[in-house]
């Protein structure tokens, strides 16, 4: 496996990084397991966020027993104040069991902060890192456009953005255009949050571009397992992946819920981010595993959409989402009765 270079922040590791999300969801003793065989395996690059509950705690346990110069930290803050800002920071770096954060990131943005643009946010970036408390500065966002402006800034040393072999060519062109100016380019959600389910054409994909550090969410060893097995032998892309990839982009184009969450919580109690994109995964996972009564009762709770909007305000796809919910509710309906079939 070839190693990537993050732009101007030089950091070099293998095209294979830890997203450390879903371990929140595993014990502490499942997590640091999870970790440390991460690392063993040659992982050296770990993701985290402040809003990801315990994860920043896990990583920190795990990884403590290590040279803390052998491995990378990126994490991120939500904060939309200084005060806020630096509350997060010091909490990471405790919980993190650290002196610095390689890259320290603002999770979600919605705007490219600058220097004099009234908020005090990046300045309070510029002082971490003259403190020595993060040693890059990065952005991470879901619209397309607030990812384009943070590149042509020139103030943000990574941006991180979705992108999996279903991206549009318009995310192509992102990473064109951090390239050139030397931006690190960090991708999360290279499985589309849960609707590619093969890990080969996905890190096929990935080697074709030179730039881009894959971040996989790991929450299972066997998953794990799946990452650390393309460090010796890379997939790459032939002539019949290109097709099996060209068929997967036909059958999942449109509009789609990626299942991030950033739509909740709906006032209602719908678990959107499942509820919204239920045709794709009855028919792109074991549909038994969906059909469940307790999903059955999920799923029921969309009669109950107050049509408020909310969610349709804060999806970062700009997705109609209580259209995409009756949809869906409408196709499971017909699943669960017998009308359409599924594996």
């Amino acid at each position: 496996m070839k190693d990537i270079i993050l732009g101007s922040t030089g950091i070099q590791v293998k095209q294979n990084a830890f997203g450390a999300l879903p371990i929140q969801r595993v014990s502490l003793e499942e997590a640091i397991k999870i970790i440390r065989k991460a690392y063993d395996g040659d992982m050296r690059f770990f993701d985290t966020a402040r809003a990801y509950s315990d994860s920043e705690e896990k990583l920190g346990k795990a990884l403590s027993i290590y040279p803390r110069e052998s491995y990378y930290l990126a994490t991120k803050t939500m904060a939309k104040t200084p005060e806020e800002f630096w509350k997060q920071l010091n909490t990471s770096l405790e919980l993190l069991q650290t002196d610095y954060i390689d890259i320290y990131q603002f999770h979600c943005a919605e705007t490219v902060y600058q220097p004099g643009d009234g908020t005090g946010m990046y300045e309070c970036m510029l002082k971490a890192k003259e403190e020595g408390k993060i040693r890059h500065i990065g952005i991470t966002a879901h619209l397309i456009q607030v990812a384009m402006d943070a590149v042509d800034s020139h103030l943000y040393e990574t941006i991180q953005f979705p992108f999996s072999y279903l991206s549009s060519s318009k995310e192509e062109e992102l990473v064109q255009k951090s390239k050139e100016a030397d931006m690190g380019f960090i991708a999360m959600k290279g499985l589309a949050g849960g609707l590619i389910n093969q890990s080969k054409p996905a890190m096929a994909y990935m080697s074709q571009f030179d730039n881009v550090l894959p971040i996989w969410g790991i929450q299972k060893e066997s998953e794990l397992d799946e990452w650390l097995s393309y460090m010796d032998e890379t997939p790459v892309i032939d002539e019949d992946m290109k097709a099996f990839i060209e068929k997967e982009k036909e059958e999942l184009s449109g509009d789609f819920c990626r299942g991030c969450g950033y739509c909740m919580p709906c006032p209602v109690g719908i678990m959107i981010n499942q509820c919204a994109r239920m045709s794709l995964m009855l028919r792109r996972s074991p549909s038994q595993n969906w059909l469940t009564e307790e999903m059955q009762a999920e799923m029921k709770k969309i009669e109950n959409c107050l049509h408020c909007g909310q969610c349709s305000r804060k999806c970062p796809y700009e997705l109609d989402t209580p259209a995409l919910l009756q949809k869906n509710y409408e196709d499971y309906q017909k699943v669960l009765s017998g009308e359409v079939k599924v594996q």
